[in-house]
């Protein structure tokens, strides 16, 4: 594969220089000769969520549900480092000059693990399944246009055109995630009811891997395919056996079995904790491009449907101390509702609204909180000037100590924040009907249409229940649009607004940051920083 360029993939060591942390020096791999075709390697992933539903990535909304199924799942086309697309089960598409429909020419020589062939009827079958409203998937469903969706049809065997009512420019990005890779026909036929849940015969696709066990909590195991001989760039079957992948919440159990050796890899280390991995271990950092993570204020539940409460909310955290001090430096403060390595990201908005005590005094006193309890807490007729912050268990350390730091900031301008962390079934119980006041998450994405989930008034993920028909417009022009100068104006049009609306308070840019260990040669990475093991060998 292309080789990774600096911008996206840095050493660790690299990116701590300048704050002064030091990384211990990377050995030299132990085999350069191809490694062993029978060996297994031991991949540890938090993953404390895959067994609550989230195995299917054409359903779940969680990225570890894409990251581990991508093993199994391949797609129409291969996104590359610099935005490109390649070939993948497609070999050739056409796009119609008015972005409406999509004609792929599909590989002739592609077979699902259990022997059914990969053609024309199995992408309809996927993509039908997909916006199917019994399937109640959210994010795929929205990344194949949700109610853009016109339609598959099935040309012939090798051939199958895909259809929008309108315009719809993110579609190739969207055909080259795992959210819209493909399930054997056989299994969307006979047992699609229970992808949520996955395991063998049920997690049945196309990919290097097949999944030949599964105990929830604890691990999945994937085979080797044999048989596969259509990679991305190429690739046939995988140099060695067995993947298994080890769920382990605890980052610390993660990084310690990545040190021990018993784990070949491990993901989502925090910095904290990546710093002080010893020798022979590499340490690798990809910035997550999309909406960093941030915190989503409730304009229509409580005390968030006046702006100036919003802007003094957010003029009143300390952003910049708490990232470099939480995250050692390694996670760059947020200015903007993008990423600065997603497309259409605003540097304009850089230090366009940094910490400031006494203008988020100022804006409270104009907005009547002028009175104060014995608590310190403003009031106003009476009523706290408090918040009920919902987060959605597992939290990390260090989200829960920025928490801790917004929380006590923000005590100081006599705002109360009220933070509950629930487990999905509860978390899920206030989020649906929207009876809280925020809640926090990042989510990755390439393409800037993500926005729209979370910001349209009928986004499935518009936890600050914004509700405004020029916003509306905006997102609707941007997504059927194929010109990317024009797609990069609205929405700049679409980040100034939030920063003077303050919808979404942006906090930081997260990177995934992956332990890798010495026996492990050729390791890649997606756009998400989701490890590729297409050329990986095991020594």
């Amino acid at each position: 594969m292309p080789a990774r360029s600096a911008r996206r993939l840095l050493p660790l060591a690299a990116l701590v220089a300048a704050t002064g942390l030091v990384l211990s020096a990377c050995a030299t791999p132990a085999s350069q000769s191809g490694g062993d075709a029978d060996a297994e390697l031991v991949w540890s992933i938090e993953g404390a969520n895959l067994s609550a539903g989230h195995m299917d990535p054409q359903i779940s909304q969680l990225d570890v549900s894409g990251m581990v199924q991508r093993a199994v799942l391949d797609s129409l086309v291969f996104q590359e480092d610099d935005g490109s697309f390649s070939p993948w089960l497609a070999t050739k598409w056409e796009v119609s000059p008015d972005s409406t429909e999509y004609t792929f020419t599909l590989r002739d020589d592609v077979t699902f693990h259990d022997g059914e062939p990969f053609d024309a009827a199995a992408v309809k079958a996927n993509f039908d399944r997909i916006v199917d409203p019994e399937t109640a998937s959210a994010q795929a469903a929205s990344m194949l246009g949700a109610a853009f969706y016109k339609g598959t049809e099935v040309v012939d065997d090798d051939t199958v055109k895909v259809s929008f009512t309108q315009p719809y420019a993110p579609f190739l990005q969207a055909a080259s995630t795992p959210q819209l890779g493909f399930y054997s026909p056989a299994v969307l036929a006979e047992s699609a009811d229970q992808l949520k849940a996955g395991g063998p015969d049920i997690t049945v696709g196309t990919g290097p891997f097949e999944l030949t066990e599964y105990t929830p909590d604890q691990e999945i195991v994937y085979t080797r395919n044999d048989d596969y001989a259509w990679g991305p760039h190429g690739e046939k079957a995988p140099k060695f056996e067995t993947l298994r992948v080890e769920i382990q919440p605890e980052a610390s159990v993660r990084t310690g079995v990545v040190e021990s050796g018993e784990s070949d890899l491990a993901s989502n280390i925090p910095p904290n904790l990546a710093k002080d991995l010893g020798d022979g271990i590499t340490v690798d950092s990809v910035e997550y491009p999309g909406l960093p993570y941030s915190l989503y204020l409730n304009e229509k539940y409580g005390v968030f449907a006046d702006e100036k409460v919003r802007q003094a909310f957010a003029r009143g955290i300390d952003i910049d101390a708490a990232v470099d001090e939480i995250f050692f430096d390694q996670f760059p403060r947020a200015w903007s509702i993008l990423g600065s390595t997603t497309p259409g990201y605003d540097a304009s908005l850089e230090d366009s609204w940094p910490f400031d005590q006494d203008e988020a005094n100022r804006l409270l006193d104009e907005a009547g909180w002028t009175e104060r309890n014995a608590d310190g807490i403003r009031t106003k007729d009476g009523k706290p000037l408090s918040v009920r912050w919902i987060a959605y268990t597992p939290v990390p350390d260090d989200r829960a100590a920025l928490a801790n730091a917004i929380q006590s900031d923000l005590k100081e301008i006599g705002f109360d924040v009220a933070r509950e962390v629930l487990e999905p079934g509860a978390y899920n119980e206030q989020y649906g009907p929207k009876t809280f006041d925020l809640t926090d998450w990042g989510f990755s994405g390439v393409d800037p249409d993500l926005l729209r989930n979370h910001l349209h008034t009928d986004g499935f993920q518009n936890a600050s229940q914004v509700n405004d028909p020029e916003i509306d417009e905006l997102l609707e022009q941007a997504v059927a649009t194929s010109d990317q100068s024009e797609r990069d104006e609205l929405y700049t049009q679409l980040q100034e607004w939030n920063a003077e609306y303050t919808a979404i308070v942006p906090l930081y840019s997260p990177s995934a940051i992956t332990a890798v260990g010495e026996r492990v040669e050729g390791l890649d990475y997606d756009l998400y920083g989701r490890p590729l093991f297409y050329d990986v060998t095991v020594g």
